[in-house]
């Protein structure tokens, strides 16, 4: 999906000032949102991919005016609708007008700490042999699809070289939307910045991307 979060260069956002000793959370509210977030998708009702893919597919504008864990709760809101978990408008009042809908899961203090100390680690054995190697040119698949990608909208149709094999791990394409996991190589591919944006980019400058096999076509010549 072309959505909000795709801003690669984009003008007009103004640089980034990355804050000094920045905290966790600015608010409490956003600690809450956080642990509404984890203990849902903790139940099972959808994965880490739908969770991502619920966020960036905010209406565009709705998701530049948000701040992070705004747009975490504007998309957490939509999945619990989304899945019959919760109304619209028992969201709104913050009551309940019917039973719980059961969960396969429910995260509690106990299971917490180990948990997700444990983490949760998308990487699976390999279904085939790697396409690439490092040092191959490939040419980034010039898709639009109104689901979810990870591919970034600026690399799209452009040439790059594989830096680094990293193994088979869960493709975000089709775990987002309930399709399987589809485990799928992952590479990063670096790029030069004018093959990017052309003579306007740094000719010293260069940007690499993580991106999985299902994106990338044999790129010839570099």
């Amino acid at each position: 999906m072309n959505g909000g979060q795709d801003l690669g260069g984009m003008h007009g956002f103004g640089p980034v000032a990355p804050e000094a000793d920045e905290p966790v959370f600015h608010d409490p509210w956003e600690k809450r949102v956080f642990a509404l977030a984890m203990a849902m998708g903790f139940t099972g009702a959808w994965t880490l991919d739908g969770s991502r893919a619920a966020r960036e597919s905010l209406p565009p504008g709705d998701y530049m005016r948000s701040s992070y864990y705004a747009i975490w709760l504007k998309a957490l809101e939509r999945q619990l609708a989304a899945f019959g978990l919760a109304a619209p408008d028992e969201i709104v009042r913050g009551m309940p007008d019917a039973p719980a809908k059961p969960v396969a899961r429910v995260l509690t203090a106990a299971i917490l700490a180990p948990r997700f100390r444990a983490g949760f680690p998308s990487d699976r054995p390999a279904p085939a042999p790697a396409r690439f190697a490092v040092g191959d040119v490939v040419l980034m698949r010039n898709i639009h699809p109104r689901t979810h990608t990870r591919l970034p909208r600026y690399v799209r149709g452009r040439r790059g070289r594989v830096e680094r094999v990293h193994g088979a791990f869960v493709l975000p394409d089709t775990n987002a939307h309930g399709r399987g996991e589809n485990p799928d190589w992952l590479y990063t591919v670096g790029f030069s910045a004018t093959e990017l944006w052309g003579e306007d980019g740094d000719p010293n400058g260069r940007v690499a991307i993580a991106a999985f096999e299902h994106y990338l076509l044999p790129g010839g010549a570099a």
